[in-house]
């Protein structure tokens, strides 16, 4: 998906580089969702986590993110519509996995893709 915007993991690049990380380092037992104080008791972590990084954007994909980033639930309403966190822009995306059981939403994902490299290149 990113790659189709000119972002990559192995990009030396700065400014089109990716960098991936998720809010649970585990999945929770049998594979539920995580429970919101699961999500509240990791926030800290992903706050130092995205301090350390320091990206010039965020985007979070899927319901885990949004709930510890933006402490809201809904990421199909929330989506695409930028928010801040932790000085930061941040985009709400649905999930990749999501867009794979839901190929309808593809055209929604790609106009949120579109509206991430326009923030990208109006911050060069």
């Amino acid at each position: 998906m990113f790659a189709a915007i000119g972002l990559a993991r192995d990009n030396p690049d700065p400014k089109a580089a990716l960098y991936i990380t998720n809010v649970m380092p585990w999945r929770p037992p049998q594979n539920r969702d995580p429970s919101p104080d699961e999500i509240a008791m990791m926030r800290p972590f992903v706050e130092r986590h995205i301090t350390l990084v320091d990206p010039d954007v965020i985007v979070v994909m899927g319901n885990t993110p949004l709930q510890a980033l933006l402490k809201t639930n809904g990421i199909l309403r929330a989506r695409g519509h930028w928010e801040q966190a932790l000085g930061k822009p941040v985009l709400p995306m649905t999930h990749p996995a999501y867009l794979l059981r839901n190929p309808a939403m593809k055209r929604e994902a790609w106009a949120d893709l579109l509206a991430l490299q326009a923030k990208l290149r109006s911050q060069t």
